[in-house]
């Protein structure tokens, strides 16, 4: 690869402005906003976010996972709790998501806490997925090393044969998280570099302080 070719990589973003004027005092309403504008767009999976966690050493890991809901308390994804992510999340329950929509030239930072759903919203989401995701789901020791591919695929085979026409279970070590927001970045870009950066930190319960950054 020529490194040139990299360096010289840039778009010039001619978008409309994100304004303090205009903007939701609420960063989750304002959130609401973008995600319409990007399920409006028909981007591929708007719902795809980073996972960013740290472990109690400090080492930081990054993912992509899927948007699995949200509201006023947050941000919701599922997977295996025995997982690389659900291990880090376990020594560290501080997390950050991000959200990148190329080609509306956005971008929302999410720093907060995160913590485990009740039992019975991960079993209701559980049956309402694909009957195919949920058998993944007991087939795959996620992150876990395999012999190959046929091992897998094998297992899967094996579940499905043993819970054919049968409700299949979800297993205990899979669930759901709610990432519990206490900073908001959106960054909208602009000409010439001159992006807008609106920060929102929460102060209470209900209340955020609303900042302008420099790009």
């Amino acid at each position: 690869m020529d490194k040139k070719k990299v360096e010289n990589l840039r778009q010039n973003y001619e978008f409309v402005g994100l304004s303090e004027d205009t903007i939701a005092h609420n960063p989750i309403q304002q959130f609401d906003v973008w995600f319409e504008d990007a399920l409006k767009a028909d981007l591929y999976e708007p719902n795809a976010m980073t996972l960013a966690t740290s472990s109690i050493d400090g080492r930081p890991a990054a993912r992509i996972v899927l948007l699995k809901g949200f509201d006023e308390n947050g941000f919701v994804f599922y997977t295996n709790y025995l997982s690389a992510k659900g291990k880090a999340i376990d020594q560290n329950s501080q997390v950050a998501l991000v959200f990148f929509w190329a080609e509306l030239a956005r971008q929302v930072r999410v720093e907060g806490i995160v913590k485990k759903l009740n039992e019975q919203t991960a079993e209701n989401y559980f049956h309402s997925r694909p009957r195919g995701s949920q058998i993944g789901a007991l087939a795959s020791p996620q992150g876990q090393v395999l012999i190959n591919r046929h091992q897998l695929e094998k297992t899967w085979r094996d579940l499905e044969q043993q819970y054919q026409d049968k409700p299949i279970p979800k297993p205990a070590y899979w669930g759901g998280y709610l990432v519990k927001p206490k900073r908001m970045e959106f960054w909208q870009g602009r000409e010439n570099r001159l992006h807008d950066r609106i920060l929102y930190e929460k102060t209470s319960d209900k209340n955020w302080k609303i900042s302008r950054l420099a790009p």
